[in-house]
């Protein structure tokens, strides 16, 4: 994401975890940020709880490594379309760069591919410098050459075989 940055890796020990949001964290979720040269490309987290209010099909969970709270994701989760699509998806900057993105994607991809008629994991990103298109290329995701509201779309096949 953007400027790489060099920084210690996961330590095998930590656990990354999803997490629901509660009166007690959403604070705290609201006051992550990305990198200052990334916020052009993610929505702040509070204006992603407030979509999230009149989106009947937003699914949003904090992400900790350990027991700290280190990023947010959303998935339009809709179950009557059988369509899935990382709507949004935050690691704060100063936890950037040590694999706790990877691990919590992988959580994602896992619950997704619980959902039913789950073949793909949809993303879109806004192009430019320190987009989030080459974390997700390394991820998997290819791009489908469809481009909605300006965004460019990629896709993740959930095929068991492929594995993450």
């Amino acid at each position: 994401m953007g400027l790489a940055r060099q920084t210690d890796p996961v330590p095998s020990t930590t656990a990354v975890t999803l997490r629901p949001i509660t009166a007690e964290t959403v604070r705290a979720v609201c006051a992550l940020a990305v990198q200052p040269h990334q916020a052009e490309f993610v929505a702040p987290n509070a204006v992603s709880l407030a979509e999230a209010l009149f989106a009947p099909t937003a699914w949003y969970r904090a992400i900790y490594a350990d027991e700290t709270l280190v990023g947010f994701v959303m998935v339009d989760d809709d179950e009557a379309n059988q369509t899935y699509f990382l709507w949004r998806f935050m690691v704060a900057g100063k936890h950037q760069g040590r694999g706790f993105g990877r691990r919590a994607l992988e959580l994602v991809v896992e619950y997704v591919r619980t959902r039913p008629g789950a073949t793909e994991l949809l993303v879109s990103y806004v192009p430019g410098e320190g987009s989030p298109r080459g974390f997700y290329a390394r991820f998997g995701f290819v791009e489908t050459g469809e481009i909605d509201a300006g965004e460019v779309v990629m896709r993740l096949p959930l095929h068991a075989e492929e594995g993450r």
